[in-house]
């Protein structure tokens, strides 16, 4: 099996259509969701309509729910309320529900997806260092498990310590435990514009990372078409 696991799309169709589109060229076999599908940029309901169809194993993202909840919630900086605010005005009763039906954890194959921390999911805290990533270990039943939320891509591996390490083609032993940050298809903030997702192979136990290219003034310009603010446009071309 190849997965092709993918996260924090943020209503980027333009991102979304180019990281599937490599992952069927990469014969990925299966998709997972890491969740925060919506907010930010200028398309949910298609990329939610996208993420629907594929019916992929998904988890709920801190934006999914603020989009999917009735009164305005809190914790959101003013950019980021403002385009939720938006969001919430295009999605059906239907997506709403269907956003916050969604789990906040859950176990795929051999494998564990949460798009915070394991410890306290539905907090969205970050996993940022090795000692955010220790808390999040103790809670962690799987060898394995993949995450999302600081939209830059990420390796820690725990035996015996905690240590981060590079996140290209990284080979699994055995014994050890793994927490992977795929990165943002999105809205990508470690300084690579390019959008990032993960394939893991189950017949090789590696997990590579994967960069793609996609139509970031097609993005744009959606964004200023929207009325949205012009920052978040532009801070898509330097990956912050």
């Amino acid at each position: 099996m190849r997965f092709a696991i993918f996260g924090d799309i943020h209503a980027n169709l333009q991102a979304l259509e180019a990281v599937l589109s490599d992952a069927r060229t990469q014969l990925c076999t299966h998709y997972v969701c890491m969740g925060d599908i919506v907010g930010y940029n200028a398309n949910p309901r298609e990329c939610l309509a996208i993420i629907r169809e594929l019916e992929c194993p998904t988890v709920k993202g801190n934006h999914d729910e603020q989009a999917s909840m009735i009164a305005e919630g809190e914790g959101f900086n003013a950019l980021a309320e403002e385009a939720i605010q938006w969001t919430r005005q295009q999605l059906t009763a239907d997506e709403k529900s269907w956003l916050r039906e969604l789990r906040l954890q859950r176990q795929v194959r051999d494998f564990t997806i949460v798009h915070a921390t394991l410890d306290t999911p539905h907090k969205w805290s970050y996993i940022f260092n090795q000692l955010d990533a220790a808390t999040s270990f103790s809670y962690q039943h799987t060898g394995l498990c993949f995450i999302g939320h600081t939209h830059s891509p990420k390796a820690y591996v725990r035996d015996g310590s905690v240590r981060s390490m590079p996140l290209d083609i990284l080979p699994l032993q055995q014994g050890k435990k793994y927490l992977i940050n795929v990165g943002s298809v999105g809205q990508p903030r470690d300084g690579d514009w390019r959008s990032a997702y993960c394939i893991y192979d189950t017949t090789s136990n590696e997990v590579e990372l994967r960069r793609v290219e996609y139509d970031i003034a097609g993005t744009q310009a959606a964004i200023h078409d929207a009325g949205l603010p012009a920052k978040l446009a532009e801070r898509l071309e330097i990956g912050r």
